[in-house]
């Protein structure tokens, strides 16, 4: 159990302290995106980490629930490069980024940082809003952005185990 703290104590953290995060913090985070599993090995995914205060600022704006990059040391924006995507497989990229988010969320709990996964694609406001703002091709798809930083709060992990949406052998 002990080994899993990362991944069962994770939670959504929305309020940062001013520490910074580091340089190999965020490398870590990055590698952590980069391990993620992909359909057909495809890895779809590139990255934009964004410090610039003027930058997070202006994201936190984009959608209703976005606030709290305005208080974030940093942001990594999850996007979707589908050029070469094999063949009939291209829908898996969902996956394949929400992987990649899912590693970031875990990797940033695992080195005491607090992270929120803030919802991009597939609504409308959430990828024009990102285009707009950093710069991203029509071909790439902001998948998803993720407000990262040192959390000045700490919530109970989710309970385990809900038993009564366990379901074995059949539904």
């Amino acid at each position: 159990m002990e080994r899993l703290t990362c991944v069962l104590g994770r939670r959504s953290v929305r309020k940062y302290t001013d520490e910074p995060v580091s340089k190999e913090q965020e490398e870590l985070l990055l590698s952590a995106g980069f391990s993620a599993p992909s359909a057909r090995n495809a890895r779809p995914w590139e990255f934009i980490v964004v410090r610039d205060r003027g930058r997070l600022a202006e994201l936190s704006t984009v959608r209703q629930y976005w606030g709290m990059l305005k208080n974030a040391a940093l942001s990594i924006v999850v996007c979707a490069n589908l050029r070469d995507y094999p063949g009939t497989h291209k829908d898996f990229f969902i996956q394949d980024c929400a992987a990649a988010t899912q590693n970031i969320l875990v990797a940033a709990e695992g080195i005491g940082l607090g992270a929120v996964w803030l919802g991009c694609y597939p609504t409308e406001e959430g990828p024009a809003g990102v285009r707009r703002i950093l710069g991203v091709p029509e071909d790439i798809i902001p998948f998803s952005v993720i407000s990262i930083g040192h959390p000045a709060e700490h919530a109970k992990p989710h309970p385990e185990i809900a038993v009564d949406r366990v379901h074995h052998e059949q539904y």
